[in-house]
């Protein structure tokens, strides 16, 4: 008998209602089903489970002893066992526990912060007026998503990234900027990355020399010598904060550059409040935990095999891109960390896109395709922007794109007719701030460790994502001509790239 067979009991018996079935047996599951934080609203309404499978899934949490699981995470014991690390990004905004290493990683934490704010202020003082932030992975995706999201429409200082190695990105973001004028982060955690080695090159050159160079990187003596960058503009950041964790780091410091170091701060306690939330709420009403079982019920119980993030503001259009990151390097994984085989599924394909535009591309699928896909609506509910109609018509369409889905509606004829049952979670942000913000990232981060711990893998280590690399480094040789590739199939793609 597996943690996840008293589940399925339920949803079989829960099978073949669908969401107005289940609120004509429960009306009040429309408001109770439903928790607030601080200025997030998140309702679980329109998921396929009711007050006893709910119940079931708290016997799992308990069962799993989240509560503990937090508190260990937060005070800095070691929960990357592969890697033999603490996972600390808690640390970064709040300091909610006696651990000694939390509380140190806290205090230095600061003290870092303390000097990125130093740097943010001479460059607002400077005649720099655009900053070009170089990383890949944990340090692009982060940063990138929350100054998309909360940038101004004038910010003193305008914020690029270049993240892919291909020269072509490098080539248009540098096509429209001074070099007199620009200063530039090389973000790496190890500073042995290959994209922000060769782009980093690129931005150096382009500048002259180093004058305006800054580096974050966990190797600061590394990152000084390879690019000559003097100490005083190298930021430190800690092997105790993974890079899809780290944007609360140093490596927020385009982020800061972007909006403001004090609406840096801000997302940081937006952060801390559902830190504190997570650590502080009974499960029955804790939000990650919530979304952390949701996301087992739709994956283990129900089979689903993805997961759609939309979002109803254009300025969160990189959300999904971001979770992509967060959820997929964390969960996926096929070893338990004994090392044994995982005995379930463990995390779905996560994608997504923003909404209206994604109603007139893939939504076709999802009302009346043959794959059932659960969602998470992300919106919000105050516009900053004086086109008040076309927010209206935006949450409109919100509302009905999830009772539709859940709803469906019944034809004579079968090309119009549309199943329901499609389960979805609702999220509303009061207005999109950086407290709002950084409170809905935490929430996130929380809820992926709750499904690590239900799979029992690790959230912490990503070693899938280095044989690749490994391989393309040892392609360079044949591709320059000066060595032949021992796979077939990779030669025979070598010769037609070397004659034409």
């Amino acid at each position: 008998m597996t943690k996840f067979d008293a589940l399925r009991s339920h949803a079989a018996r829960l099978r073949g209602l669908r969401a107005p079935d289940l609120l004509e047996q429960d009306p009040a599951r429309a408001s109770e089903f439903a928790l607030r934080v601080g200025p997030l609203y998140a309702s679980f309404a329109r998921q396929g489970y009711d007050r006893q499978a709910l119940a079931a899934l708290h016997a799992l949490a308990a069962e799993l002893d989240l509560k503990a699981a937090y508190q260990r995470l937060f005070c800095g014991e070691v929960v990357n066992p592969t890697e033999g690390r603490a996972a600390l990004h808690t640390a970064l905004r709040s300091n909610l526990t006696q651990g000694r290493l939390a509380q140190e990683a806290h205090a230095e934490a600061a003290r870092v912060r303390a000097r990125m704010g130093q740097l943010v202020a001479a460059l607002e003082a400077s005649e720099v007026t655009d900053i070009v932030s170089v990383g890949i992975g944990g340090s692009d995706l982060g940063p990138r998503h929350v100054v998309d999201a909360l940038g101004p429409l004038q910010p003193k200082l305008r914020v690029h990234f270049i993240s892919n190695v291909d020269g072509a990105a490098a080539q248009r973001t540098l096509a429209g900027l001074d070099p007199a004028t620009t200063a530039a982060i090389l973000i790496s955690k190890t500073f042995g990355t290959q994209e922000t080695l060769l782009n980093g090159r690129i931005l150096a050159e382009w500048l002259g020399g180093s004058e305006r160079l800054y580096a974050v990187s966990a190797n600061p003596q590394r990152a000084s010598d390879a690019f000559d960058i003097p100490s005083e503009r190298v930021l430190p950041m800690w092997d105790w904060v993974g890079g899809r964790y780290s944007l609360w780091s140093a490596v927020g410091f385009p982020i800061a550059l972007a909006i403001g170091f004090r609406n840096f701060e801000a997302l940081l306690e937006g952060a801390a409040l559902m830190d504190q939330h997570v650590l502080e709420a009974p499960a029955e009403s804790n939000l990650p935990i919530r979304h952390g079982l949701t996301a087992i019920w739709n994956r283990n119980v129900l089979g689903h095999a993805a997961h759609g993030v939309m979002t109803y503001d254009q300025r969160l259009a990189l959300l999904p891109n971001y979770l992509q990151q967060l959820v997929m390097e964390s969960l996926g994984k096929s070893t338990r960390i004994d090392g044994s085989p995982v005995d379930c599924e463990t995390v779905p394909v996560w994608w997504g896109g923003p909404g209206t535009d994604v109603q007139h591309s893939f939504f076709q699928a999802l009302h009346q395709g043959t794959q059932i896909v659960p969602l998470d609506f992300v919106g919000t509910i105050h516009n900053d922007d004086p086109y008040t109609e076309n927010h209206i018509a935006l949450l409109s369409n919100l509302l009905a794109q999830s009772e539709a889905l859940a709803n469906g509606q019944a034809s004579d004829d079968p090309h119009r007719s549309y199943a329901g049952g499609r389960p979805s979670t609702m999220i509303l942000l009061d207005a999109l701030t950086p407290q709002s913000l950084g409170a809905l990232i935490a929430m996130y981060e929380h809820s992926v460790y709750a499904q690590s711990l239900a799979w029992g893998i690790n959230a912490f280590d990503q070693f899938g994502v280095e044989l690749g690399k490994q391989l393309a480094s040892g392609l360079l040789p044949a591709l320059k001509g000066v060595a032949e590739a021992e796979d077939p199939v990779t030669r025979a793609l070598l010769e037609q790239i070397r004659t034409r």
